[in-house]
């Protein structure tokens, strides 16, 4: 095994066991054992666990975030419920491809770094999608100021179900992913400018004893319809998002007759290649036996002159 095959093997184990059983938990000796090498070959290739964990986790960290800046790239003029499909589905798939490494992120870790890494990487993706919502909150007339809670309200949602979903999978990626964007979506549609506690009992305006006026307000929320612009902004998320699957399915049937293509230039090779085989096996029939007839030619010729000798 070379050196380089060695050390990914290693990282393989080191992960495996980081994520059952905490950094903690495992020893040099367990990491040697499992990968049936001596001590002295995980100090040579890292240092120690803490070497190996920091490779494990800057590894996973680099695929968790190119995942979710790739579903956040682009401008920030899209629709917030693309951000909260996009970001959900691309933290399940991490998690349902990547689920010893996302076990890594979450568990304890190295006393002198308190996973800071994977919760400095969830401050950076909620900051882009602050961006997003403070976008769409001033073409909803509605104050920006709390933007970037709600972006931490959006992104804790979604990280935390996730966590929950890795070790309860009872719905499917999909299944789950719909739910958060039910409860997050039909949230951002109907956010209020100025919302308000209706059961507070430290207001001094509160509901009214029995609680008629608290009633009516929730009522008048819950039935409350989206506005023309709310509507307008669906109606633009859809008409893109068909322009999109329109576009992917166009894409895919090129890159299927490009594929057609290919495996009819293949077939067409080896069919030469068969006919060449061919004609080189008969010339080789026909030299052998033009050999074979130019032998026996000159064996009667001598023959022949040894008789009249």
């Amino acid at each position: 095994m070379s050196s380089y095959q060695r050390r990914e093997q290693l990282i393989r184990v080191g992960r495996s066991l980081f994520a059952s059983k905490g950094f903690e938990s495992v020893s040099v000796e367990e990491i040697a054992a499992h990968a049936k090498v001596s001590k002295p070959i995980v100090y040579e290739h890292f240092g120690g666990k803490e070497g190996l964990y920091a490779v494990v986790v800057d590894r996973e960290m680099r695929a968790l975030n190119e995942s979710l800046l790739a579903a956040l790239s682009g401008d920030t003029d899209i629709h917030p419920r693309q951000i909260v499909e996009r970001t959900t589905l691309a933290l399940l798939t991490y998690i349902e491809e990547h689920s010893e490494g996302f076990q890594v992120l979450v568990r304890d870790s190295p006393s002198t770094d308190p996973q800071s890494s994977f919760y400095s990487l969830w401050g950076d993706i909620s900051l882009r999608v602050e961006e997003i919502l403070e976008q769409w909150f001033k073409r909803q007339h509605l104050p920006t100021k709390g933007a970037g809670y709600y972006a931490q309200m959006l992104v804790g949602m979604t990280v935390f179900t996730g966590q929950y979903w890795a070790n309860q999978r009872k719905l499917s990626r999909e299944e789950l992913a719909a739910l958060i964007v039910n409860l997050g979506w039909h949230g951002l549609s109907r956010l209020e400018a100025k919302p308000k506690l209706l059961y507070n009992e430290t207001d001094q305006n509160a509901d009214d004893a029995d609680g008629t006026a608290s009633d009516s307000s929730l009522e008048e929320i819950v039935t409350s319809k989206p506005t023309k612009a709310q509507l307008k902004a669906e109606a633009k998320a859809r008409k893109r998002a068909r322009k999109e699957a329109e576009k992917a399915e166009k894409d895919a049937e090129r890159a299927q007759a490009s594929i057609e293509k290919a495996e009819q230039t293949i077939e067409e090779a080896n069919a030469r290649m068969k006919a060449a085989e061919t004609e080189f096996s008969a010339s080789e029939a026909t030299t052998e036996n033009a050999a074979k007839t130019a032998a026996e030619e000159t064996t009667e010729t001598a023959s022949s002159e040894e008789s009249d000798n």
